[in-house]
């Protein structure tokens, strides 16, 4: 991968939806040159970038979970685990008897949650459900996936907008805009307009009220190993509560982390 490639996916990491002119100007390249590579980068699945609702726009829990099961079914079922739509960061970890995922319930349809779902699957042989309490993001100090970032000038350029609430709530006549945006974070105005069959417009208004007031946000999912990254480790740890707190903001600190949150139960990840 080229130190192009790189920095455009660096910029994205920063607003999943920098147009791609914004993103041309602040690396010095072609608009064009910003289209192609994307576009490439995309369809060798380096990457990928979904506008989902927040927990708390909808009221969903999210939850770690982890799966142990026959190593003869780990990877069928995790394929199949990852088609949900309450389901994301779906991984086999080392040994192929476990799965890890984050997993979101309803409680307006909690017998149709993955959370209900699993423990009576027959492959399934134990099952630990974990909510979380709290994530911290270090967003400076996010996990890059190279060593050549950009500069804090660069990254003061494509500062998304602050949210400016708790979260407008998500409305049943949303559903066409959030299923392409799940498809495609980047999907532009015209293109939403015509899978929702709205006009520009109030698509146009509708969206930018959602990613103001926090209630969506934006995911940039890399592959690791397209970066040179072959192995990711989950740590679960068991802190005392009264550092539970500063323990996970000195965690979400450090560039080789992804994530760290705040869980029920014994442990936090």
């Amino acid at each position: 991968m080229e130190q192009i490639d790189r920095r455009i996916v660096h910029c994205l990491q920063r607003d999943g939806r920098a147009p791609f002119r914004r993103v041309a100007q602040v690396l010095g390249v072609s608009e064009q040159t910003v289209a192609r590579r994307y576009r490439a980068l995309h369809a060798g699945g380096a990457l990928r970038i979904r506008a989902t609702p927040t927990p708390r726009a909808t009221g969903q829990q999210r939850w770690f979970v982890r799966v142990q099961c026959r190593p003869d079914a780990a990877d069928a079922l995790a394929e199949a685990i990852a088609t949900r739509d309450d389901v994301s960061w779906v991984s086999v970890t080392s040994g192929g008897s476990e799965i890890v995922c984050v997993a979101f319930s309803d409680p307006g349809a909690a017998r149709g949650s993955v959370l209900a779902r699993l423990p009576r699957t027959s492959q399934v042989l134990s099952f630990a459900a974990f909510a979380v309490m709290h994530m911290y993001v270090g967003s400076d100090a996010k996990w890059l996936a190279y060593d050549d970032p950009l500069t804090p000038d660069q990254l003061a350029q494509l500062d998304p907008p602050a949210t400016d609430g708790p979260g407008t709530p998500i409305r049943e006549e949303d559903a066409p805009l959030l299923a392409e945006l799940a498809r495609d974070g980047r999907a532009g105005v015209v293109a939403l307009a015509r899978a929702t069959g709205r006009p520009q417009s109030r698509v146009s208004a509708r969206l930018a009220e959602l990613l103001a007031s926090g209630a969506l946000h934006v995911a940039v999912d890399l592959a690791p190993p397209l970066f040179g990254f072959h192995a990711t480790a989950y740590l679960w740890l068991t802190v005392t509560p009264g550092d539970l707190d500063a323990t996970g903001r000195a965690l979400s600190l450090y560039p080789e982390t992804t994530f760290s949150a705040a869980v029920t139960g014994a442990a936090t990840c």
